[in-house]
């Protein structure tokens, strides 16, 4: 009789057992208001691709006008300086300026390419949390729905991810175009860094091309540790099936 009293006067849940969901909370990818939550979460990361996207562009902007005003400053003091030595290490300091905003630039640009490369990974999962809620919508759907590097590269158009056409792919991107222009702009340095230690014209081209082809090589190399080492930290929860086309 008092165990009967004390069961009803207990609170709605005392009873469930351990582990089940409390009352509120969403329990099933099927509760509606799970949609409501994958939706909002999909408008926040198209809001995070689009300013990625915004600073990528703005930053290489930036670097390329100030470079292009340094190519006139010298312009403008070339005809006020002899053209010798001093206008040799004149010319030197501001190419030595524009590398430095040069790397930093690309440096910037590539961290903003991976917030993009995030923001897609975390869509495809909320593309796939849409087709478990209406498997009916899949066969409209043109962007993946798989997390791991074969699907997110999807939503890239599926650019090569290894081999010569990646390098050719990378050169076609902002982040691979800044990195051309960082190149030759050391090799434009180390030119004029030999002529100002006499030199000659042909060893200093012969420098230039060196120091063009190794600031490539070690940037590319460097950008590619770089999200080797960021893929293999993201958790892949959907894999693309093997009998799927990639």
């Amino acid at each position: 009789m008092t165990d009967d009293v004390t069961r009803a006067d207990e609170p709605p849940g005392a009873l469930e057992p351990p582990g089940a969901p409390e009352a509120g909370l969403v329990a099933s990818i099927h509760d509606p208001r799970a949609l409501q939550i994958l939706t909002a979460e999909h408008a926040s990361l198209q809001t995070a691709r689009s300013l990625a996207y915004n600073e990528s562009f703005t930053r290489g902007g930036m670097f390329l006008a100030f470079m292009s005003t340094s190519f006139v400053a010298l312009a403008l003091i070339a005809q006020a300086v002899p053209i010798g030595r001093d206008f040799l290490i004149v010319t030197a300091v501001v190419l030595a300026f524009d590398l430095v905003l040069g790397l930093t630039t690309y440096g910037r640009i590539v961290g903003a390419n991976f917030e993009d490369y995030r923001a897609v990974h975390a869509m495809t999962r909320i593309r796939h949390g849409y087709g478990e809620i209406a498997p009916a919508v899949l066969p409209y759907l043109t962007s993946s729905t798989h997390d791991d590097l074969a699907g997110v590269m999807v939503d890239y158009g599926d650019p090569p991810t290894r081999g010569p056409g990646l390098v050719v792919y990378q050169l076609t991107t902002s982040g691979g175009m800044i990195n051309l222009i960082v190149s030759m702009l050391g090799g434009v340095l180390a030119l004029v860094v030999s002529l100002i230690f006499g030199a000659s014209v042909a060893a200093a081209f012969g420098v230039a091309a060196l120091v063009s082809a190794a600031i490539f090589a070690v940037l590319g190399a460097l950008t590619m540790r770089f999200f080797l080492k960021v893929q293999v930290e993201l958790e892949v929860l959907f894999p693309t099936p093997p009998t799927e086309p990639v």
